[in-house]
């Protein structure tokens, strides 16, 4: 069944090449379709398009459909084009021409578009709770270790004395960021475009602040064109906003990598969360880490992907949309369980104690001395000097009474000023 089939056969190889993987993919917004249909079911009977007994046939079938979508019995079978034709087949079948009633006043493409809408809106909201977890995994990790100390690296050189408290830290505070841009793309996808129809309207007098209310969107899509044009743009936004939180995963899970490393050996993990080789009996690698970063920079290849397929499409609908709803979806999964897996492994993170007396650390503080100097007195330039010419003469000595307080100054990090930041 389609809902754009008016008994003329469709040659078989463009069916199934139109119709792609619908089927499947549809299964994850299937219970929002439903919502949306019942919200225009009873828009229709408050307009006089639908009486009030087969609005309520309407609803105990969606909602026996909805039931199956959550138990995990819905199936759309190959005779159908995607979940819409069968919803509404479904209400067809159980109730004949009052099911037939159901698509009065709407096109497939605002079907298919406040369906996505609501998909987007419940997935960014989980998105931003999983991240706030994170963020408070973190930030406890930052307050058990702030006097930990870390060696700084600029260049993959060492450089100066920082502490786990501020390198767990930071990644919180990245975090904040990331739920900024999360929160304005909330605001762009919560707009009802229920009501545009095909793009261009509807010639029924159609509630549209009805639905927008009974959907829980904040507003609606004002102009109908608009709401369609939309398509695309709001998976640009959402796709740039995933993006962002992938880039602050992805290079935690690098400098993950990196510090379990023996070169650097900051960190480890119990044996349980770390896999072997299958010739060399020593190794633990940080298979769960890499994987982070892998997906998530496949994640931060999203954008250019909606950009491409979007960019030059004129107003109106178009099939290129189609090819959105795939990797969008995937991408809300993955990073929903790069998320869960990441904090669930970090929280098992073993902190290590740093050898200062390695030949590598001996400038660690080379800083520290200038400062020192400075405060005896001396002006920064000499000092630097100073310090310079020991290093180069290889007859540098920290003074280790005074150097290590640095340490303790970067324990203090404010961190329940990094939490107050966090959006609410």
């Amino acid at each position: 069944m389609k809902l754009w089939d008016k008994g003329i056969s469709i040659d078989q190889k463009i069916e199934q090449f139109t119709v792609g993987n619908d089927r499947e993919i549809d299964i994850h917004i299937a219970k929002y379709d439903i919502q949306a249909s019942l919200a225009h079911a009873k828009m229709l009977q408050r307009i006089g398009l639908m009486s009030s007994e087969e609005l309520q046939q309407l609803e105990i079938g969606l909602n026996d459909l909805y039931l199956e979508i959550e138990e995990g019995t819905f199936i759309i079978e190959t005779q159908f084009e995607d979940v819409h034709s069968k919803i509404e087949y479904e209400l067809t079948r159980q109730f004949g021409d009052v099911g037939k009633k159901i698509h009065t006043a709407r096109s497939r493409n605002d079907q298919v578009l406040v369906a996505l809408q609501l998909y987007y809106k419940d997935q960014l909201k989980e998105i931003g709770s999983k991240v706030e977890k994170l963020f408070d995994t973190l930030l406890n990790l930052s307050d058990t270790y702030k006097d930990k100390l870390l060696p700084g690296y600029t260049h993959l050189q060492v450089a100066m004395p920082s502490s786990f408290g501020l390198w767990f830290s930071a990644y919180a505070e990245l975090l904040i960021d990331d739920v900024h841009v999360l929160n304005a793309v909330k605001n762009i996808v919560d707009q009802n475009p229920l009501g545009s129809a095909a793009g261009y309207g509807s010639s029924f007098p159609i509630d549209r602040d009805f639905t927008t209310s009974e959907l829980d969107f904040s507003t609606l899509k004002y102009n109908v064109v608009a709401a369609q044009l939309s398509r695309g743009k709001s998976e640009r936004a959402i796709a740039n906003a995933l993006s962002s939180l992938s880039n602050t995963i992805a290079r935690f899970a690098m400098d993950v990598c990196l510090y379990m490393s023996q070169n650097f050996g900051f960190i480890s993990f119990p044996d349980a969360l770390t896999t072997g080789s299958s010739i060399m009996p020593h190794k633990k690698n940080p298979d769960v880490f890499e994987l982070l970063r892998g997906k998530s920079n496949k994640i931060q290849a999203l954008p250019t992907e909606m950009l491409l397929i979007t960019n030059n499409l004129p107003s109106g609908y178009h099939r290129d949309f189609q090819l959105l709803k795939e990797n969008m979806i995937g991408a809300f999964e993955d990073l929903k369980d790069i998320l869960d897996i990441c904090n669930y492994a970090i929280k098992q993170v073993v902190v290590k104690d740093v050898d200062l007396t390695d030949e590598k650390y001996k400038y660690l503080f080379t800083v520290d001395s200038i400062n020192n100097l400075v405060v005896e007195g001396m002006s920064f330039r000499d000092a630097y000097q100073q310090i310079g010419q020991q290093v180069q003469e290889d007859t540098y000595k920290p003074d280790s009474n005074k150097t290590h307080t640095h340490v303790g100054s970067i324990g203090n990090l404010c961190l329940d000023k990094i939490r107050d930041k966090f959006p609410k």
